[in-house]
C-alpha cells in the first residue's frame, strides 16, 4: 500500500524540505507527533524507543540518516510496507535531532574529532602538548606531532 505525502502540523521549513522526500500517510504523520517517541545519537544512527508502549524496550528501533534524509529503520514496519514507518517521520520532524544525527554521520564518515585526553600525557602540566606526542622516548629529539603544532623545533646541531 503506497502512502501519499503529509505534512504534520508545525513543520518548520527545513522539516518541509526533508519530509519531501519521505512518502508517508496521513496516519504515520500523526503517530509520529503524538506518540511518546525518545531517541538518542548512537554512532550508527538515531535510536527511537517508543515509550507510548507497555514494553518499551521491545519497541525500540534503529533508524539511519544519510544526507539530513532518514532513509532506513530496523522496525518491521518499515520493511514490510513501502513509505517511511513513524520512527523515520518522527526523527524528521526533530530538527535538532535530525541536524545532529546529519553532523555526526560527517564526523563519523572521514571529519576530525579531537579528544583531550590527559592520561596520554606524560607531562599533563603541558596542555599545548599533542596527544600522540612521543618525546620522551626520542632521547631530547622532538617527535613529529609537537613540530607539526609548532610546540617544539627541530634541534640544530
Amino acid at each position: 500500500m503506497r502512502g501519499t505525502s503529509a505534512v504534520p502540523r508545525g513543520a518548520s521549513m527545513s522539516n518541509r524540505n526533508v519530509l519531501s522526500h519521505l512518502t508517508f500517510t496521513k496516519r504515520v504523520a500523526k503517530r509520529a507527533q503524538y506518540e511518546a517517541l525518545e531517541c538518542s545519537l548512537t554512532t550508527r544512527g538515531v535510536l527511537v524507543r517508543n515509550t507510548s508502549h507497555a514494553k518499551p524496550a521491545d519497541h525500540e528501533y534503529l533508524v539511519t540518516v544519510r544526507n539530513g534524509i532518514p532513509i532506513s529503520c530496523e522496525c518491521p514496519v518499515d520493511d514490510r510496507y513501502d513509505g517511511a514507518c513513524k520512527h523515520r517521520v518522527g526523527v524528521a520532524i526533530r530538527t535538532p535531532l535530525l541536524q545532529a544525527a546529519t553532523d555526526h554521520s560527517l564526523v563519523a564518515d572521514g571529519g576530525t574529532q579531537i579528544e583531550n585526553n590527559p592520561e596520554t600525557h606524560t607531562d599533563n602540566s603541558d596542555s599545548d602538548q599533542p596527544a600522540d606526542c612521543d618525546c620522551d622516548g626520542l632521547g631530547g629529539f622532538p617527535c613529529w606531532p609537537c613540530v607539526r603544532s609548532g610546540r617544539r623545533d627541530l634541534l640544530e646541531e
